[in-house]
C-alpha cells in the first residue's frame, strides 16, 4: 500500500479514487477491474452507433414474435394479450443430444450438454419495452419468470433467464422479449459464483451478497434506487459503465421463493431503474441482463444457503446514445477496465428523473 503524504519522502501519495487509476476486487468473480476515471475525458474519434429506431410498428404480421404471426417453423402464434412463452425455434440446447466421444487426451475434453431453450414475449405490442409497461404488466413478467424457473428447475440444474435489449447487444428483434435456457450443467458464471459465495459463507458466516446489500444500503454512494424489499447499486467492482446489480434485502435463494409483495416491489424497482436508464441519454437503453440464483434440479435437495438471488444489468453505452464501451484489447488480453468510477455512474443515474422522457409533459 502507498504511504500517506509526508511519511516517506520518496513514497507515492495516497490517491483519490475518483481521479486516479486503481484496481478493485470483485469477490463474486474472484477477479479485478482497472478503474481509470481520467480516461473518460479523452476525445472520441471511434465508431458511432446508430440510435435504436423510434418508429417500431405496434404490430407487424411479418414479425415472428407478434400475436398471430407465423414463426420460422410454420407455427402460428396465438393472439396473446399478456406474456407468451414458446420453444425457441433455433435452440442452442436440445434435450436429446448424443454423448460426445471419449477423449484420448486431457487437453481435448468434451462433456454432455443437454437442455431446453424458450422465448418469452413480455407484451403483445412491439413498440413497448419494460420501462414503458404498467406495473401489473411487469408483475406478470415476473410471475412468468418464476413459473418457468420452477417448471424447468425440477429437472435442470441451471435455469438462465436473460434479456438482450437493443441491436447493440445482439437482439435481432425489437419486440419486448427475453430468453430462458435450462441446462444439464452449471455454466461457467454460475459455477464461479457458487464457489465464491460458498467460500464467503464458510469464512464469514453470512451470505456474501446479503452482507454486500447491507453495506451498500448504509454507504449510499453507489445506490441508484431502493424500496422496502430491494436495492439497485452500481457495484463497487462494476465493469460496464452503467452496470447495476439488483439485490433483495432479505436472504432469498431463488426467484420462485419471492413473496407476492416482494414481486410487486420488484416490478416497481425494475420500472424505476429502467426509466432512469432510458432517461440517461433519452434513448431506449440497450443492455443484457439476467437472473442468478441458487442451482436447481438435484441442488434442490442440497444446502444452498450461500446463494443470494440477484440480477445483473450490463449496458454498453458510455458517453452518449451513440458511443459505446468496447471490451477489446486490454480487456480481452489482460483484465477488465472502466473509464469512470462506479460512484460517478451511480450519482448520475441516481439524479435522473423517474418519469420516462417519452411521458413528460411540457
Amino acid at each position: 500500500l502507498p504511504f500517506a503524504a509526508g511519511s516517506a519522502p520518496d513514497a507515492p501519495l495516497l490517491s483519490r479514487p475518483a481521479e486516479h487509476q486503481h484496481v478493485r476486487y470483485n469477490p463474486l468473480r474472484d477477479d479485478w477491474v482497472l478503474v481509470s476515471a481520467h480516461r473518460v475525458k479523452r476525445p472520441w474519434q471511434g465508431q458511432l452507433e446508430k440510435p435504436p429506431p423510434e418508429d417500431v410498428p405496434r404490430w407487424d404480421p411479418k414479425n415472428p414474435l407478434c400475436p398471430g404471426a407465423t414463426r420460422a417453423n410454420g407455427e402460428v402464434n396465438p393472439n396473446y394479450e399478456g406474456t407468451f412463452v414458446f420453444p425457441n425455434d433455433f435452440p442452442a440446447l436440445q434435450p436429446d443430444a448424443p454423448e460426445p466421444d471419449d477423449s484420448d487426451h486431457p487437453l481435448f475434453r468434451a462433456a454432455p450438454a443437454r437442455g431446453v431453450c424458450k422465448v418469452m414475449c413480455f407484451h403483445p405490442w412491439s413498440d413497448l419495452t419494460l420501462p414503458l409497461m404498467s406495473l401489473p404488466e411487469i408483475r406478470a413478467v415476473i410471475d412468468a419468470w418464476a413459473e418457468l424457473a420452477t417448471e424447468l428447475g425440477t429437472s435442470y440444474p441451471w435455469v438462465q433467464i436473460f434479456e438482450n435489449k437493443g441491436a447493440m447487444m445482439g437482439c435481432s428483434n425489437p419486440h419486448p422479449h427475453c430468453q430462458v435456457w435450462a441446462s444439464s450443467f452449471l455454466p461457467n458464471e454460475a459455477h464461479l459464483e457458487d464457489r465464491t459465495q460458498r467460500q464467503h459463507l464458510s469464512q464469514h458466516g453470512v451470505p456474501m451478497l446479503l452482507e454486500y446489500a447491507e453495506q451498500e444500503a448504509g454507504r449510499k454512494e453507489r445506490l441508484v434506487v431502493e424500496n422496502a424489499d430491494w436495492l439497485v447499486v452500481v457495484p463497487y467492482w462494476a465493469t460496464w459503465p452503467y452496470q447495476t446489480l439488483l439485490l433483495p434485502r432479505r436472504h432469498v435463494c431463488r426467484l420462485q421463493d419471492l413473496s407476492d409483495s416482494e414481486k410487486d416491489s420488484l416490478a416497481s424497482i425494475m420500472q424505476r431503474l429502467l426509466i432512469k436508464y432510458d432517461n440517461l441519454f433519452e434513448v431506449s437503453f440497450p443492455y443484457s441482463m439476467g437472473w442468478h440464483g441458487a442451482p436447481t434440479g438435484p441442488y434442490l435437495q442440497e444446502d444452498c444457503r450461500h446463494w443470494q438471488l440477484h440480477a445483473h444489468y450490463y449496458p454498453p453505452l458510455l458517453r452518449s446514445a451513440t458511443v459505446r464501451k468496447f471490451m477489446v484489447g486490454y480487456e480481452m488480453l489482460a483484465q477488465a477496465q472502466r473509464d469512470l468510477t462506479p460512484e460517478q455512474a451511480a450519482e448520475r443515474l441516481r439524479s435522473l428523473p423517474e418519469v420516462h422522457y417519452k411521458k413528460r409533459t411540457e
